[in-house]
């Protein structure tokens, strides 16, 4: 019986530490992490059991201890992995996958209970909303990072993450001059002129029922372009720099804009409508007083759509004809030099810059539509 509290205080509490525990067992037996000498130092294998032992019995705490001691364990063990891996890439075994497919179950439970706490400090609950996204992706690079290390990935077909954070840091200039001609030139041209264009096209609609029944279906028809069709006829018409660039960017951003404010205008109910005509209250005043902001919640989403839209058209037209610079530019010749860590480079900082357009935009939804059910909780 006097065995039964000590047998109690080391079981998992989760699946994930269950789990865990018996991949980590089943590295103990699999022998050495690489088939490289002298490979992993006794010391640095001893850590990372250490860590992950540690992060298993913890789990039994507290969610807020045992989400942090688990975050410990996890990534410091990973670490360690990723730290003894340098000099043997390529000659990982089983033992190496198991004990980072240990780590990652870790992770994943410490995300769990980071998801389940219910702070009442308004900071607390932010600091969850950027965490616990950031750990997840967060792994999602470890993992590659482990993966194309250990299992020796050709370069060209995949780089590592740390090859492809290397050449950001060493091509700052060259990707900052792509981002002003492809992003501050084309992309918000674009993206401001023609969801801008859709907006007063669609007040023109929906004031004049002529254009609402024959310019809808039509745009409905030109939505549906490729964009690989439209960007080289683009790029004869206005010539290689950005402008015709950016005429991409206006054609696929137009149409999303008009579709959805046409639909928002519509959104306002009879009784709402019915009550501004009893104020006596005309078309101008109806559409700014009431079905405007009814509508906001349509007009946002169209801006968030066009937020990536206007990225992928100009980086996509930029294949079809540009000045010597560009992300777009930029990609097709890396490809064709076999610089492929520079491709990824470039499609981490378009990834990022999109990720910062689109945060943006819902920032300011927020707060202009901070009375709709979406963005109260109702």
């Amino acid at each position: 019986m006097s065995s039964l509290p000590s047998l109690a205080s080391i079981t998992p509490r989760s699946w994930q530490g269950f789990a865990a525990l018996a991949l980590l067992v089943g590295a103990l037996f699999s022998g050495p992490l690489v088939t490289a000498t002298p490979g992993y130092e006794i010391a640095t294998l001893a850590l990372i059991f250490i860590l992950l032992l540690f992060a298993i019995q913890m789990d039994r705490f507290p969610p807020a201890i045992a989400a942090t001691c688990l975050f410990i364990g996890a990534h410091g063990a990973v670490w360690a992995l990723l730290h003894g891996l340098a000099g043997n890439e390529g000659t990982a075994r089983i033992s190496f996958f198991l004990l980072l497919a240990a780590a990652w179950l870790l992770a994943w439970r410490c995300v769990a209970l980071l998801s389940s706490l219910r702070p009442t400090e308004k900071w607390a609950r932010a600091a969850l909303r950027l965490i616990i996204p950031a750990i997840f992706g967060a792994w999602v690079l470890i993992l590659w990072e482990a993966i194309t290390r250990g299992a020796g990935i050709p370069f060209i077909l995949l780089p590592p993450p740390s090859a492809v954070g290397a050449r950001i840091a060493n091509s700052l200039p060259i990707l900052a001059a792509d981002v002003r001609q492809t992003i501050f030139k084309a992309v918000i041209f674009g993206y401001v002129v023609g969801s801008g264009a859709g907006f007063l096209t669609a007040i023109l609609a929906d004031r004049v029922p002529f254009f609402r029944r024959g310019l809808l279906p039509i745009g409905n028809m030109v939505s549906a372009l490729p964009i690989i069709g439209v960007a080289p006829i683009m790029v004869m018409w206005f010539g290689f720099d950005w402008q015709s660039k950016a005429a991409v960017v206006i054609i696929m951003t137009f149409f999303p804009m008009l579709v959805n404010t046409v639909a928002g205008l519509a959104a306002s109910g009879h009784m709402e409508r019915d009550l501004m005509r009893t104020y006596a209250s005309g078309y101008w005043q109806t559409l700014f007083k009431l079905r405007l902001p009814a509508a906001a919640p349509f007009i946002f989403n169209a801006l968030k759509i066009n937020s990536t839209l206007a990225l992928i058209g100009a980086i996509v037209a930029e294949f079809f004809g540009t000045p010597v610079v560009g992300m777009g530019f930029r990609i097709s010749t890396e490809v064709g030099r076999m610089n492929i860590d520079m491709v990824w480079a470039e499609i981490a900082v378009a990834a990022l810059a999109g990720s910062v357009f689109y945060g943006v935009v819902a920032l300011f939804e927020r707060a202009v539509t901070f009375w709709h059910p979406s963005v109260r909780g109702g």
